[in-house]
């Protein structure tokens, strides 16, 4: 089945004229910095109320990981909006728990980065703080010649901006790249920017089609 998948991914792949490569990092190299289910984990260890922080969360997050409000600004709205036995120190110590690396995908791509010549960019949805808590924790400028972050550029998937952002800074036109992202639904605002763009699920999948370019 996983050939399968691998083959159909290739059949539209033009690697000719190829002059980057774009790769999101949540939920490609690392876990992702603050999702639902991070979430969930936070609200059962600080015996929080989920729903009621939720609404909190679904209200600011979004002016967080534009780069808007600071993480501090952040957690006042969404869980320090009434008094807590915890203060916002221990509060942030466990959201940068939740980032981990996945199997494989990290190391074997920044192996593959050192056998290139191709600049490599991160595009992805990430509060200044996390951002910069997973670039040092997981020295991800062994893969990353630079980073089109939500919280530096001001706009967050899947506005396509962001997209048009990193190829005017880049130099190249859309053809001219590959990105990867887990979700489809950013794979397919890529591909509408003329971007050559593919779902990232398996990491040999994913592994087949980067080597093309080495």
């Amino acid at each position: 089945m996983l050939k399968h998948v691998i083959i159909k991914n290739m059949d539209n792949l033009n690697i000719s004229n190829i002059k980057a490569v774009f790769l999101d990092i949540g939920g490609v190299f690392l876990t992702n910095g603050w999702d639902q289910k991070s979430r969930r984990k936070a609200a059962e260890h600080f015996n929080l109320d989920f729903d009621e922080m939720e609404m909190q969360h679904n209200f600011i997050f979004n002016v967080f990981e534009i780069g808007n409000i600071s993480l501090d600004e952040y957690l006042e709205i969404a869980v320090f909006y009434k008094s807590r036995d915890f203060n916002k120190d221990a509060f942030k110590n466990f959201m940068y728990q939740q980032s981990l690396e996945l199997p494989q995908m990290l190391s074997w791509a920044k192996t593959w980065k050192k056998k290139m010549n191709l600049p490599v960019f991160a595009v992805n949805n990430e509060g200044k703080e996390l951002n910069d808590y997973r670039i040092k924790t997981y020295n991800l400028h062994q893969l990353f010649d630079g980073f089109f972050s939500s919280c530096s550029v001001g706009v967050r998937k899947p506005d396509p901006r962001i997209f048009h952002i990193a190829l005017k800074i880049a130099h190249i036109n859309p053809e001219e790249c590959l990105y990867f992202d887990d979700r489809m639904i950013l794979v397919d605002t890529a591909k509408r920017v003329g971007i050559q763009a593919f779902r990232h699920s398996h990491f040999e999948e994913t592994k087949t089609i980067l080597e093309k370019l080495i």
